[in-house]
Formats: C-alpha cells, structure tokens, sequence
C-alpha cells in the first residue's frame, strides 16, 4: 500500500505539500497540485486516517496512548498530561494500549479520525506501519516516556542511569555484593535502558556481571514473582533483587512473602519506578522514582509547541534514589 512519503517522492515535493493538496489547501502551486495528483492516481493512494487529519482547523483536542492504564506509573502519567493540558485549555482523549501494538494502532487511528490537533505515544516495541506512516505525514507527535528507534520524533523521558549507579553503590556500601536485576522486555526502550544502566552499575563499582542474577521479564507482576522465584531457588540467592518496575517489583514482593522470607533480614527489595504504596508498606520500598508530574507537563507543553508548527527538541529529565528500610538501609533520598 502506498503511503504519503511515496506519493511525494513520485510527485518530487515534500511531504507537507502532498497533505496541503490531500486538504484542497490553496496555499499549493497549480504544477505542484497536478504532479501530486498524478502520483496519486499512479501509485492508487487513498488517504488513510493520518491523512485525513492534517487540516488547518483546531479542535482543542490532544490524543493519548499510553502503555498500560492498570500501571500505577501510566496512571499517574495521564493525570499529569490531563492536568496540563486543562491549564492550557486543551481537552485529552486517552486509548489504552495494553502494550499490544495492534491495540495501539487501532487507538492512533482513532484519535486521528476524531481530528485530534497533535497525539502524545508511550509506543510499544514494534514500529507499525500506521505510526511510520503518521512520523512521515507530519502530524504533531511527540514520544512519552519512551523512543522508537529510526524515527525523527521528539520524545520527553527520564533518565535512571545515575539514579541506578546510586543504588548499586548504595548497596555496596551495606555490604552487598550479589545483587540480582528482573527487567523489563529487551524490545522496549525502558527495558533496555534499564538493563543496560544496571549492568554497567555493576561494572563500575566492581561486581560481578553474574547472568543467572539477570531475569527477564515484562513489567508485569506475575513475571516479577516467577522471576524471584527463580533467583530464590539458586545455590547461592542474591542478596537484594532490584525490580525493573513497580508491578514487577510488587511480583517478587509476593513471591519473597510467600516463602517466608523477611525484607531485608534474609533478602532486600528495591524497585525502579515509585508508587505512593510503597512508603505504607513495612518496610517501605526502596525505589528509583521518576519525575512523573514533570514528563506529563513537559510532554503537553512539548505537543503545544510541535501542533503550533514550532521545533521542539527532545527532553531528557532525571530519575533519583529514594531511599527506604527494604535493604537494610536508613531512610533517605539519594
């Protein structure tokens, strides 16, 4: 199937002037108009919903989809985006993707059909045809939380890398030295991120990379219990199981309950990612949070500015260590 970055190439004009003729734009040479046309009518391009929504009237009206609505962490996100975007006198029309890539796009495609003015994407791993396409017909897009690699869209997320080298010094200071990690899916780039930041923690400080201490899993809580499951039966357990989320770590709460086993007496629990429950718990969760209430007005505000034609660059802000009593250690911020 054709897309619009196909019809310009044919027509030799840029993508922009394709979608100003796709509107009936006036603001479009009569040559331009007709070689568009004809590369239209020779590739047998139909306008699909990216472009149907390129058109000059404003709808107040901003898309989001985010990753997972039963995570504590998108929960939180969205109402930052909602609460922005109302100071700014924007509505938000929010899909669930449920980190399915087909259920992202039928949202993308929806939101576009309902004319959104821009769409803020927490995207899953796979780059879909649908969001190429919608990257390529210009449409106010802006990244959440995480990247797609190939893709030239501005993208507001966090950083934990320092907040991770943080915790692994911090728990080399307690005497720590097996530490175990349960990530995140190695296709997304939080997952990635995540791991990448923890083994290189443990580089630095002078511990052992040991992989049977390396799990995979999804960001969900059953993959964070198997996961501790699986470090727990070792020969040799670690000594703290760092969790690549908050669900995750609340799995490996469960499973760590389960058997018996006292936080941190006989193994200590740390999460990326914070959660208001975390302090009620005894003890409370040594965490690495993230600056949600920032990403979501950064990411409105950064949308603002792509929907009013100006450039936006990407925005990079900091985790930092929160910590608690679940490794032993006295509370504190890092």
């Amino acid at each position: 199937m054709a897309s619009v970055k196909d019809v310009a190439k044919l027509a030799g004009v840029s993508v922009a002037t394709v979608s100003r003729v796709l509107n009936d734009s006036a603001a479009v040479s009569p040559g331009a108009r007709a070689r568009v046309q004809a590369a239209v009518d020779e590739l047998g391009y139909r306008p699909n919903a990216v472009a149907r929504s390129l058109r000059t009237d404003a709808t107040r009206t901003i898309g989001l989809v985010i990753g997972d609505i039963l995570n504590p962490f998108f929960t939180e996100l969205a109402r930052a985006v909602e609460d922005e975007a109302r100071t700014l006198g924007l509505s938000v029309v929010i899909g669930n993707a449920d980190e399915r890539p087909e259920r992202q796009d039928h949202y993308v495609r929806t939101l576009l059909e309902q004319r959104v003015d821009g769409l803020l994407l927490c995207p899953t791993a796979e780059i879909t045809p649908l969001v190429r396409d919608t990257v390529a017909a210009g449409l106010p897009l802006v990244f959440l939380d995480r990247t797609l690699p190939g893709l030239e869209v501005p993208a507001v997320r966090a950083d934990g890398a320092a907040a991770v080298d943080a915790l692994v010094a911090h728990l080399k200071r307690l005497g720590h030295r097996r530490i175990a990690f349960v990530s995140g899916p190695a296709l997304l780039s939080t997952g990635r991120e995540r791991t990448d930041a923890f083994i290189s923690a443990l580089a630095r400080h002078g511990l052992e990379v040991r992989p049977e201490y390396l799990e995979a899993g999804d960001f969900q809580a059953a993959s964070g219990r198997a996961g501790a499951a699986r470090l727990l039966e070792l020969p040799e357990p670690p000594e703290v199981i760092f969790a690549g989320d908050n669900l995750m770590a609340l799995g490996a709460l469960d499973e760590i309950r389960a058997r018996g086993l006292r936080i941190p007496g006989d193994v200590g629990l740390a999460s990326y990612d914070d959660v208001p429950w975390f302090t009620h718990l005894d003890p409370p969760i040594t965490a690495i949070g993230q600056p949600v209430q920032d990403l979501g007005r950064r990411a409105v505000r950064a949308l603002a500015e792509r929907v009013a034609g100006r450039p936006v660059e990407p925005v990079v802000l900091q985790a930092r260590l929160l910590v608690r009593r679940s490794c032993g250690e006295t509370e504190g911020s890092g």
